[in-house]
């Protein structure tokens, strides 16, 4: 089978390599079909990921077919659509133990710190499985793993019912947080960037209201969202200083942001004006199982659009093409997609 190894920065080769034999017991083959390309990814192809290391197999968002399943295997079975989590954990840690395994502390996750989905073929285990409904499309389960961020980072506020929320970056991870944001019954959600492409297609995905920081100051859009009702939650969807200063010296006494980006650099943080106003900064750290079941539920209900976002395909021999094309044009570009089959 063929398979996508980065090999450096920059660098991809296509390699043969056996398909995969016989399956442990609680094992699932996977004909994978879509491969989404990330931010994170991105930041590989760059050599810029700080938690990567060469050679690597990429793909961690991913849809496919089921092939073979293990003799204890019961949640799937050949020809039905699935995709799965791409989290490695031990199970012994103090975090694994109180259920926090997205924080494993020694967490490996596939496409970065081992080998990722980008083969033909691709063993999961059955505990990270999940199964899709035969209506939703290969892309639209590929689009899963990011969905699942939003949903989790929406969910490390409390209640978002009756909230202001701004969300900095209208990429997909931050269009997907702001339709999150509208699907838990926040009162206005407002998102920023400075992409007028980006934030067209937040608002045909139903966001509330957008904002160009090329053309508008981040306290004026603020003001003229939410009035003098300010905003009470913030998402950083960027890892970049400007958006969490922004969100930092405009946000209500008392609120809450939660920390989504990858920063290439560490950011400046004035924790005394975080301690005078007592605002909370949540991390959010990828997904948990639940995280995955609650967004193939809000996708298949239609409460969040991924059609919007998925803007090119390539295919499965154009990796390096699509990257190049992704640093070429990046302010047209949302989701990319790699058609496997």
């Amino acid at each position: 089978m063929k398979q996508y190894l980065m090999t450096e920065p920059g660098k991809i080769e296509t390699l043969d390599v056996a398909v995969p034999g016989d399956l442990k017991d609680n094992e699932v083959l996977l004909e994978i079909q879509r491969i989404g390309i990330c931010g994170s990814d991105i930041h590989v192809y760059h050599g810029k990921h700080p938690f990567t290391s060469y050679p690597v197999v990429q793909g961690h968002e991913y849809s496919g077919k089921v092939i073979k399943v293990g003799n204890a295997v019961t949640k799937v079975k050949p020809g039905m659509k699935a995709t799965a989590r791409p989290q490695l954990v031990c199970g012994q840690c103090n975090p694994c133990k109180r259920g926090q395994y997205n924080v494993c502390q020694q967490l490996k996750v596939q496409g970065f710190q081992a080998p990722g989905c980008a083969s033909e073929y691709f063993i999961v285990t059955e505990e990270r499985i999940l199964p899709l409904p035969e209506e939703l499309s290969y892309e639209q389960g590929a689009l899963v793993e990011p969905a699942a961020v939003a949903a989790h980072a929406t969910n490390r506020v409390a209640d978002l019912t009756g909230k202001n929320v701004v969300v900095s970056g209208a990429g997909t991870i931050g269009n997907l947080v702001a339709q999150f944001a509208v699907a838990r019954g926040a009162a206005k959600v407002l998102i920023t960037d400075f992409s007028d492409f980006r934030l067209g297609i937040a608002g045909i995905c139903g966001v509330h209201e957008v904002a160009n920081l090329k053309t508008e100051k981040f306290s004026d859009a603020v003001s003229r969202t939410f009035g003098a009702a300010g905003f009470q939650i913030g998402f950083e969807a960027v890892g970049a200083q400007s958006a969490l200063n922004a969100l930092v010296g405009n946000i209500e006494n008392g609120g809450s942001i939660v920390i989504i980006g990858v920063y290439e650099q560490h950011p400046v943080v004035d924790m005394g004006f975080v301690g005078e106003h007592e605002l909370n900064l949540f991390g959010s750290m990828m997904y948990k199982q639940e995280d995955y079941v609650e967004a193939i539920k809000y996708i298949a209900e239609n409460r969040i659009n991924t059609s919007a976002l998925i803007t090119n395909h390539f295919p499965a021999e154009g990796f390096l093409a699509a990257y190049k094309m992704i640093d070429q044009e990046a302010d047209k570009v949302l989701k990319v997609m790699i058609d496997m089959k």
